[in-house]
């Protein structure tokens, strides 16, 4: 007697479609659905040993019952945009997998189900049907069991009388009562599932309760059985499951499954999923996702004797839950000259190897290194100690201890444990002689390195006098290029969604809490597993996004932005802004006095003190008490107070909210600036120094953290006055070089529009020309209000800014707004067509590029929820701008970069390297570049050379776009020198 497995298609796209995250293969396309359906397929070959498998699809919505019904299912909305490509890839994948697949037109997937099951059934065999589906639990009985694949077991009898309250072959009966608003089954109004069940058990039957509707006493609901007898049996027809249909394919012409691992192989890999792809490869029987069996031969898809796999669960894909069969792994200590000389040739040999470093501290440059891991095979790493202290004997002689013989590299055997006393330290190699070694290993040009987060390790390992790390690899700036915003870039997150695998976490052996030890107090033996870990994981991930780069088309965002970008930056962090520490105090003293004043100030007017800092207080007293236009109160009962309630307040004159705004920007650069900087001050170098990120925004931005100095305000008094306490050193000047309205010059440039190209070609005021346009009048007679409000304008329609938020900035109507918009993309026709352009690109592709090719993913553009949408369509149409402008000064920071370690070698060419302009002259002067903020770059010079220096880093910024695009708009970039930042600025 044969089982056949009959899976719900269709049921199951939608289920693994909603249950897991989105997730896009390397040229965009999403493949959740199809993530979660290989996973499925991989699992049930193991769980449910049988080769007798058959997926059933739905052929098309209109079937036989729109002919009974054509209201049937009517409302059912469309498939979700992202969903509709994988239906394809899906049919793809039961191919791969060389499991029969069946779908027939006029006929919905659980007819084909019921009459395969059927058929099953006439001729001895069992059907074992795949689905948690309700509308299927009609069909369970002798020789038929439904299996849920989400919770991993059958379905019973015991179940349908829980959802039905009947037997299974009652089922139809209480549906036909009751309806169904899914499938738009009508049912008979007022009767639900509970009465429906009641009713089925008292008369046996539909038909039965329809003959003897008349003897019901509640006199509703005899009615409207009485009224709504043929609406009923019309809805049994809709819900009761055919067991004839004609099938193309009997179940006796249905072949076993002949599983081939080559044919899978090609298609796990073209989608990206090597998780899965993994365990194919290696041929293994029980080590696939979630404990599935994959056969690698024919031969071997029956009779085989299989590890018993755990116990049943509900599914979950490999990048949410641990991986039960995680790959084999051999993690060694170094701890004697031999093994360190061993591991590093093994190192050398490889070519390519991860490295990780860990510490005491998130913060690199006060770190102190505990130790190196390595790792140049997948599934083989090693860790180095150096600044680990303080184990026990018992504890040292476990952790030097390799429980793998097979290991060649000999390891440091300690003594038998004794009573004595806690050793101050375990054994390992003095940091200083790992380094002497490791330093030739990281600087040998014909050996790469791979990091993740490499930025942090090469500071690290920059304080220990290794400072040129290259050539280098960094796999969060490779997931970064290829995937933006889609998902974070951390190691756990990647190895979760890529690799199947649940690493090791910090708090795992270090604990949290009081009770957080620093790492240099782990023992060894758990040290090793997570160090070991990192640089294993970390060299897996490359291998993959080394493959998937040239697939997305993003090698040369990688090669030509990100991966140079790094080591300028390891140079900006390290080297700091110098900050006056008297500037912050005095600063601090004077933002808290004018607080004072505010808060006092506001307090007079309304007659009473109060919390100024609660907004539940703030709210009653502005609109209760002072009877301000109030807005509507959240959920919880309050009035908002926030920037976008008081900001329009403010604008219409009222004094109290215009205070409360200037009292909370004060008390913000008090807390965040002028009193944190003070802290953050390094005491070894006297400066401060930023974080600066690659992977965070998704226009390719840099971010600034731990301080963020890219948050300073510069249209505010304050704002300027903070800039003055970041100073130069004596005998040096710090030169501010901004690039002047580059996002509208490239708009100019992107929507190709003419008479704005032409005014930036002239030098005109691209302001007052604007304003001359849309308020018709001549140059000459454009008022200084004029040009304000068409400067807004200008940098508005970049933000997509709507009417009603033009209103508020410019303090008018919402029509008048709405009319200046006209105006502007009137005179400017080209514009409105490149933003809808630009939004029908993001709509078909989920993305949209900058010039240099980077993708800025945006996700929402095709939500239903219009505020949603509108959302995206602006973040849509600034990506292309915001992240063109990022890319260029990316490009000028790489090329000072460059500059930097030339000083004065004159060895320009007409080509990317060039690193200045051959025109000018070479200098044997410093450079430092110390900041960027977005469009601005801050350099520290000797007061001598800054003139020299501001004239090359001129050209370089105006040119940086050059020779891999050719803008028609020219680059122009406001240099200023001072003695502190605010005085350069």
């Amino acid at each position: 007697m044969t089982t056949w497995h009959l899976i719900d298609g269709s049921g199951y796209i939608f289920r693994a479609y909603h249950g897991l995250p989105k997730m896009n293969r390397a040229d965009g396309t999403p493949v959740n659905a199809v993530f979660g359906f290989c996973s499925m397929l991989m699992r049930l070959r193991q769980e449910l040993k049988t080769d007798h498998l058959i997926v059933v699809f739905d052929a098309a919505r209109k079937t036989f019952r729109n002919d009974i019904y054509p209201e049937y299912k009517a409302h059912r909305p469309p498939a979700p945009d992202d969903l509709i490509p994988q239906f394809a890839l899906i049919r793809e994948a039961v191919q791969a997998f060389n499991v029969p697949c069946v779908e027939q037109e006029g006929f919905e997937a659980d007819d084909i189900i019921a009459t395969y099951a059927a058929q099953a059934v006439a001729q001895g065999d069992t059907a074992v049907i795949v689905s948690a589906d309700k509308d299927l639990m009609q069909l369970i009985r002798a020789g038929i069991t439904l299996f849920d694949p989400m919770k991993n077991k059958p379905i019973r009898t015991d179940q349908v009388f829980e959802k039905f309250g009947v037997a299974p072959d009652r089922v139809v009966d209480v549906q036909a009562l009751a309806g169904d608003s899914s499938d738009n089954v009508p049912g008979i109004a007022g009767i639900g599932i509970k009465t429906a069940s009641a009713l089925i058990q008292e008369y046996g039957d539909l038909d039965t309760l329809l003959a003897r509707a008349g003897e019901i006493k509640q006199e509703k609901r005899r009615e409207s059985l009485l009224n709504g007898g043929d609406i009923a049996r019309i809805s049994r027809e809709l819900v009761r499951l055919k067991h004839d249909v004609p099938l193309v394919t009997p179940l006796s012409a249905v072949p076993p499954v002949d599983f081939q691992a080559d044919l899978l192989i090609p298609f796990l890999r073209t989608q990206g999923f090597h998780a899965l792809l993994k365990r194919v490869e290696a041929g293994q029987q029980n080590i696939t996702a979630r404990g599935v069996t994959l056969q690698t031969a024919p031969s071997q898809t029956t009779n085989t004797t299989a590890t018993p796999s755990p116990a049943p669960q509900a599914f979950n894909p490999p990048s949410l839950t641990p991986n039960p069969y995680p790959l084999p792994r051999h993690y060694s200590l170094i701890t004697t000259p031999a093994a360190l000389t061993a591991c590093l040739a093994e190192m050398t040999d490889a070519g390519v190897f991860a490295i990780d470093t860990e510490t005491t501290s998130l913060n690199a440059l006060q770190a102190e290194l505990v130790g190196i891991s390595l790792c140049a095979k997948e599934g083989v790493a090693y860790y180095i100690p150096v600044g680990h202290r303080g184990n026990s004997d018992a504890e040292i002689a476990a952790s030097t201890v390799e429980e793998n013989t097979e290991n060649t590299l000999p390891l440091f055997s300690a003594p038998p444990p004794t009573a004595a006393p806690s050793l101050p330290a375990p054994p390992q190699l003095p940091k200083a002689l790992v380094l002497a070694h490791l330093k030739p290993l990281l600087t040998n040009p014909a050996l790469l390195k791979v990091g993740h987060n490499l930025k942090y390790d090469m500071l690290v390992l920059g304080n220990q006098g290794i400072p040129d790390i290259t050539p280098i690899a960094d796999t969060m700036l490779l997931s970064y290029v290829i995937n933006g915003s889609q998902h974070g870039h951390g190691m756990d997150e990647l190895a979760e969604r890529y690799l199947g695998h649940t690493t090791i976490k910090y708090k795992d052996v270090t604990g949290t809490g009081k009770k957080q030890i620093s790492f240099a107090e782990v023992p060894l033996e758990q040290a090793k597993d997570y160090a070991a870990e990192d640089a294993d994981i970390t060299l897996q991930l490359y291998q993959l996004f080394a493959q998937q780069l040239p697939l997305a088309k993003m090698t040369t965002v990688y090669e030509t932005l990100e991966r140079p970008l790094l080591p300028v930056l390891v140079d900006m962090e390290r080297r700091g802004i110098k900050v006056d520490p008297l500037i912050l105090k005095n600063l601090s003293n004077d933002f808290a006095a004018t607080m004072a004043t505010l808060e006092q100030s506001i307090m007079e007017a309304v007659g009473h003190p109060f919390n100024l800092a609660s907004p539940k207080q703030l709210g009653e007293v502005l609109f209760d008490e002072l009877g301000l236009p109030a807005p509507k109160k959240t959920k919880t009962g309050q009035y908002p107070t926030g920037v976008e309630v008081l900001e329009p307040l403010a604008l219409q004159g009222y004094p109290v909210p215009q205070q409360v705004l200037q009292w909370r920007q004060l008390a913000k650069l008090k807390s965040t600036y002028t009193d944190a900087l003070l802290t953050q001050i390094n005491p070894a170098t006297k400066r401060v120094h930023t974080s600066f990120s690659q992977t965070v925004t998704n226009t390719g931005r840099l971010s600034s953290n731990n301080p963020n100095l890219q948050n300073i305000p510069i249209r505010t008094v304050e704002g300027r006055k903070l800039r003055t306490a970041f100073v130069a050193d004596a005998g040096n000047v710090l030169l501010s070089l901004d690039y002047s309205q580059i996002e509208l010059r490239l708009l100019a440039e992107m929507a190709d529009i003419k008479p704005l190209q032409q005014a930036f070609i002239e030098g005109q005021d691209i302001h007052k020309k604007t304003a001359s346009e849309i308020f018709n009048v001549p140059l000459s007679e454009v008022t200084p209000e004029h040009r304000r409000r068409a400067k807004t304008i200008n940098f508005g329609i970049i933000y997509g800014i709507s009417a009603f938020g033009l209103s508020q900035q410019l303090g008018c109507s919402q029509s008048e707004a709405k009319q200046l918009i006209e105006r502007y993309f009137a005179e400017y026709a080209g514009i409105k067509t490149f933003m809808d352009d630009t939004i029908a690109f993001a709509k078909q592709h989920g993305y949209v590029e900058t010039l240099f090719g980077r993708r800025c993913f945006v996700s929402g553009i095709n939500e239903k929820n219009p505020a949603l949408k509108n959302f995206a369509e602006r973040a849509a149409v600034n990506a292309p701008l915001q992240g063109t402008a990022a890319d260029i000064i990316k490009r000028a920071m790489i090329r000072i970069g460059r500059r930097v370690e030339a000083l004065g070698i004159r060895e320009e060419k007409n080509t990317e390297n060039t690193l200045f302009s051959p025109s000018l002259p070479p200098t044997p002067y410093p450079l430092n570049l110390l900041l960027q903020v977005h469009d601005e770059l801050i350099f520290e010079v000797p007061a001598t050379a800054a003139d020299t220096h501001a004239a090359a880093l001129k050209d370089i910024m105006e040119n940086a776009a050059a020779p891999a695009v050719s803008l028609k708009v020219p680059l122009v970039v406001d240099v200023g020198k001072g003695m502190t930042w605010g005085e350069a600025h």
